[in-house]
């Protein structure tokens, strides 16, 4: 499948006048900054945009600008004109919220994730980028727009998340250029950095420690499992949201190629996966109907946590 030119989505954007924005289930910081990041760039151009989330913005996040444009969505019933999914593989990842793209009159697709589906209307899918708030950047410069602190902050929070602090693979010169034009335009990298990666919750402190004590390593060192029950986060006294990120510790640990977060909830268990290595998790994580990148992946896959989690071992084995 082929993505449309650039110039034929930011047609589509300007001439919109009502335009819902769905980034994806659990939306992390990419998803959730560049859906703002673009409903403030709509509002500019006098579009009634609102961003629908499934679940409350993560507590890491409450200070983003932008937030008056955010609704949770509650099984109401809208017709909208325009509806843009942000950050989204494929149509599953929408939830509850499948029903308000499946009812609009135009769908857009707007995702970097080389699992994408392309399914939707209109597809801009831009795998190379680094984050969809590479992407977010550029439609926004297209259409006219001129950067702002607010949307340069959102943008930033986007890009700055997806490529773990500019750290990972997926990190480019084009990256950088980007970020310093988010800087020219005001933004405070000190200050959001200490936000989103130097403070948390004593909550997440304990699910993390929780998480270190359920940590596995199999097959000579080289893979690493985490696993987190509802338990586990109720007496850690931590929020859904703070599940972000505790694969990383199994991902930095020496030696380990594969990392995997195991979350149990509700009788499935989602399935997060990190990769140090020339492995591409998102193959195993396309076997479960999930997807993402060749380093980072996630499925979720019905099912008893350690026959899931067996599952998974033999699969990577292999």
């Amino acid at each position: 499948m082929e993505t449309i030119p650039a110039s034929s989505i930011v047609d589509v954007l300007r001439k919109s006048e009502n335009s819902i924005i769905l980034p994806h289930v659990q939306a992390d910081g990419d998803a959730l900054c560049s859906s703002l990041a673009l409903a403030m760039a709509l509002k500019r151009l006098n579009n009634n945009a609102i961003l629908y989330l499934e679940e409350e913005i993560p507590r890491v996040y409450s200070f983003l600008p932008g937030r008056d444009l955010i609704k949770v969505y509650s099984n109401e019933v809208v017709s909208p004109g325009t509806v843009i999914a942000v950050d989204t593989g494929d149509l599953e990842r929408l939830g509850k919220r499948i029903s308000m793209f499946r009812d609009a009159r135009i769908t857009v697709n707007i995702d970097h994730h080389p699992t994408n589906t392309y399914f939707a209307g209109i597809n801009y899918v831009l795998p190379g980028s680094s984050a969809v708030g590479e992407i977010i950047y550029g439609l926004i410069g297209m259409m006219g727009v001129k950067l702002d602190k607010d949307i340069s902050t959102c943008l930033y929070v986007a890009i700055a998340t997806d490529t773990g602090g500019f750290r990972y693979a997926n990190t480019t010169s084009r990256t950088h250029e980007i970020v310093a034009d988010l800087v020219n335009a005001g933004v405070n990298i000190s200050e959001i950095s200490s936000k989103i990666f130097d403070s948390i919750s004593l909550g997440k402190l304990k699910l993390m420690g929780a998480a270190i004590n359920s940590l596995e390593l199999l097959d000579g060192g080289r893979i690493a499992f985490i696993t987190i029950t509802e338990k586990t986060i109720r007496v850690a006294g931590a929020s859904e949201d703070e599940c972000e990120g505790i694969v990383n510790l199994g991902k930095n640990l020496q030696g380990v190629e594969i990392a995997v977060l195991f979350r149990e909830k509700n009788g499935e268990v989602k399935v997060s996966l990190r990769s140090n290595s020339d492995a591409d998790v998102s193959i195993i994580a396309g076997k479960y109907g999930g997807g993402g990148h060749k380093n980072a992946a996630g499925c979720v896959v019905k099912g008893e946590l350690e026959y899931v989690k067996r599952r998974i071992e033999a699969d990577l084995k292999a």
